[in-house]
């Protein structure tokens, strides 16, 4: 209830289309879609689920706890050129936190026509925020509750109110399953007519309140929630005291939420009254279709039902894409969700059936949308101009798979970061889809065009082409210089218009597509097919489209390099170059990059000479990944060599470095571990804030997780306290401090991992020091898929009379 009545509240207040909430779910760093208002839930699964780190407004603002409003398509593309990529329409979007004091329990999202050249005013960014902060509130109360505010299901999609209805209105009820009855408030009277103190208080009286044909369904959700634990919804219809039939979205939760208890909690939600085809549009000689933004039917003329061959009474009620099938296929599908974000009519043409086509157009309002559908003309082209087509290879237009591939490809693109992962996606994704089998990315440097990856073709064939500059008469480069695609559909065509390119052996089709970004040439593009085909309309403005996401993953991967190679760069300087050496004491330290994202973190290590012969040993981990984290990281490391330096006790130098990472204000958090040791007599102090405990291998060998009193995370309270613990480390004793994506496992506990390294250390603890290290994170480096970065450090201590050294 407080999820729908904030998001319809926010989307009517500031003027929008649609809108949702993010929350926390069951998996760290994940947020799953929770509500959907105003728009069909299966249209958009793709956006169901979305990982902080993505670059997504939706996950920086949970990152950051700070609003994101997008005017328009232009800006989106300047900040989250991701967003445009993979919904490539024109639109608003507003985005602000769910919070409550410090704690962030997701995301409100609106959707509004784009307003180009204005940005989102004060007053609308104001309402924005007050709508986040109050369904923070009342996310928090539910928690101090004891009630679990994370979510692990699909998204519960409700309609917004109609225009020409009151504004929403929201009523609850409580139902005993056992006696019948029902206890109303007074929103729930207010929808059924009724003062609150005539309502017969039975579930029978609630029931005869709605259509006749929609009152057994109160019995089937309670049920539906009763059977799957979890939230049950259902639209219903009621009559209303003015004797019109409005809609309503009705939720119920068994209680308690595990489905065993004998109540049931719900609430509705008025979405206004049911619109009603008018006369006039039963005479006008097209099929006209009225939905709703939930996709559900809700009007069909007469033509409709001549044109869909079924009765009304088989589509008015049900959902678009399941009662007309072929109007739900994906490419189609695509057509709709422009309508429904952007607000702006479409038009295509479709096949309903093998050579009968339709002209659909669709026209959208704050209530739905109105599909006309006429008989349409064959299309130019014929899927006859294929020479040889083979299955799965052709161009008819109901080969509609390709045209969905824009959004598929955005999002897998979205993940490649690096120049051939943006290869590899184009190959797994983009050839299955149009049966292609070659491939071949060329990339602009010098103005020279040099091969940068390659599928499909013989070995050596494209080597000749490797570095040509501009000026060469090629289709690669003309393709490039021009600015528009090249598509041949036979190697004969191909050999016509350029009789002095060289040819492999294959026999197909070309296409040749320029990969321009924001109007730089980045490279060229070749596709190439087993057999002779054809390239439909469609195809050839798909494929030009996709080539433009091509190039800007590319232009993106360029850019990531420079960055990567900066960040790297940035992270060696400030690792120590090598550590101290002393008398009676050995240190190593290891450090990992992560394979995702940037490849740099802020993880660290350090050994400091802090006087009085003590040394300090020192890991930390600043939460994050990228240049901010390892800048971050790089003032606490100095921070703390300062602090350390200056004489101050472990427990000041963690308190100190606390208040100062406050005081910075980065937005990122930090775990720590110090432990101040002297090498003479092996008596040690050891502080530890949000860290994991590090291990301890005695002389004999027996190893142990150290059981050190914690303090919280840096970054988050400055009046937090760090205890002290005291050690001992006896001569042959060797002490391993690490951070946690050295035992950390997707979906694994991290104790486990811990126990696996205390194994290990316990196993390999007499080796040299330095081949311990590399054999305690020799797991971690074999791995390709490595999310977190990685530092280790061991200190190893001996006597005087040990010969023995492991450095």
């Amino acid at each position: 209830m407080a999820l729908a009545g904030a998001t319809v509240q926010a989307v009517e207040s500031v003027g929008g289309s649609a809108g949702g909430v993010y929350l926390r779910s069951g998996t760290p760093g994940l947020l799953r879609l929770g509500l959907l208002a105003g728009l069909p839930g299966a249209l958009f699964r793709p956006w169901w689920r979305m990982h902080v780190n993505r670059p997504f407004p939706v996950a920086e603002v949970h990152r950051s706890a700070q609003p994101v409003y997008l005017g328009d398509a232009e800006e989106a593309m300047r900040r989250f050129p991701q967003l445009v990529a993979s919904l490539p329409f024109p639109f608003g979007s507003l985005y602000v936190p769910v919070v409550h004091d410090r704690e962030a329990f997701g995301v409100l999202v609106v959707l509004r026509p784009a307003t180009p050249g204005q940005p989102v005013d004060e007053a609308d960014r104001k309402r924005m925020e007050e709508a986040g902060l109050q369904l923070g509130a009342v996310l928090a109360e539910l928690a101090a509750e004891g009630r679990r505010v994370l979510w692990d299901r699909e998204p519960v999609c409700v309609q917004l109110p109609s225009v020409t209805t009151p504004p929403i209105r929201i009523g609850s009820f409580d139902w005993d399953l056992t006696s019948g009855t029902v206890a109303a408030d007074e929103g729930l009277c207010s929808i059924l007519g009724i003062s609150p103190g005539t309502f017969p208080g039975t579930v029978e009286s609630l029931a005869e309140r709605l259509a006749p044909e929609d009152a057994y369904g109160l019995w089937a959700l309670a049920r539906q929630a009763a059977e799957s634990g979890g939230i049950a919804a259902r639209r219903m219809r009621l009559i209303g005291p003015d004797g019109r039939s409005h809609l309503l979205e009705v939720s119920a939760r068994a209680d308690p939420p595990d489905g065993v208890g004998t109540r049931m909690n719900g609430f509705l939600v008025d979405l206004g009254t049911v619109p009603i085809g008018s006369d006039a549009t039963e005479r006008v000689p097209r099929a006209v279709v009225a939905i709703d933004r939930l996709g559900r039917i809700m009007y069909v003329n007469r033509y409709g039902e001549d044109l869909l061959r079924l009765p009304r009474a088989r589509l008015v009620g049900r959902l678009l894409r399941e009662a007309v099938p072929w109007l739900g296929h994906p490419a189609y599908e695509e057509y709709l969700r422009a309508a429904l974000i952007s607000d702006e009519a479409a038009h295509f043409l479709a096949s309903s059936e093998p050579d009968e086509w339709v002209s659909v157009s669709l026209y959208p309002g704050h209530d739905g949308v109105t599909i006309v559908l006429t008989e349409g003309e064959q299309p130019d082209y014929r899927p006859g101009s294929v020479t040889s087509p083979a299955p799965g290879i052709g161009s008819p237009a109901d080969r509609a798979a390709s045209l969905y591939r824009p959004v598929a490809l955005a999002i897998a693109l979205t993940e490649a970061v690096t120049a051939r992962q943006v290869s590899a996606v184009v190959t797994e994704e983009l050839l299955p889809a149009f049966g292609g089998r070659q491939l071949a990315i060329y990339l602009l440097s010098d103005r020279h065009l040099y091969l940068a990856w390659e599928t499909g073709f013989p070995q050596g064939f494209l080597n000749r082409f490797d570095g040509v500059s501009l000026d060469v008469r090629l289709p690669g480069v003309e393709t490039l210089t021009s600015g528009r695609p090249l598509f041949f559909e036979s190697m004969q065509q191909l050999a016509r218009a350029y009789p002095d390119i060289p040819l492999d052996a294959h026999v197909g089709a070309r296409a040749f597509l320029p990969l321009i970004a924001s109007g730089r040439p980045v490279g060229s593009c070749i596709l190439g097919f087993d057999r002779p085909r054809g390239f439909s309309p469609e195809e050839r403005t798909v494929l030009t489209a996709l080539a433009g996401l091509i190039a800007q993953a590319l232009e993106r991967a360029r850019r990531y390099d420079s960055e990567s190679a900066l960040a790297r760069g940035l992270q060696d300087a400030l690792l120590p170059n090598r550590l101290p050496v002393r008398d009676k004491v050995d240190t190593v330290g290891r450090y990992l990059a992560g394979t995702q994202g940037m490849e740099v973190g802020g993880d660290w290590y350090d050994v400091i000479e802090t006087g009085g012969g003590r040394l300090a040993l020192v890991i930390g981990d600043v939460q994050g990944h990228g240049v901010a984290a390892a800048a971050t990281m790089g003032q606490l490391r100095s921070a703390v060599r300062a602090f350390a330096l200056g004489g101050h006790a472990p427990e000041e130098v963690v308190r100190g470095t606390n208040k100062l990472l406050i005081d910075l204000d980065p937005g990122q958090f930090a775990s720590l571990c110090y432990v101040a040791l002297d090498p003479e007599t092996g008596a040690a102090l050891a502080v530890r804030a949000g860290h994991p405990p590090p291990l301890l291998r005695h002389p004999d060998g027996a190893t142990e997780v150290l059981d050190l009193d914690g303090g919280v995370v840096l970054g988050v309270a400055d009046d937090a306290t760090y205890p002290v613990t005291e050690l001992r480390l006896e001569p042959g004793a060797l002490l391993a401090l690490f951070t946690d994506g050295l035992v950390e496992r997707p979906g694994a506990d991290i104790d486990d991992g811990i126990e696996r390294l205390r194994a290990s250390l316990a196993e390999h603890g007499l080796a040299p020091l330095t081949e311990a290290a590399d054999h305690l994170i020799r797991e971690a480096r074999q791995t390709v898929d490595r999310p977190d970065d990685i530092a280790l450090l061991l200190a190893a201590r001996w006597s005087d009379l040990s010969a023995r050294r492991r450095s």
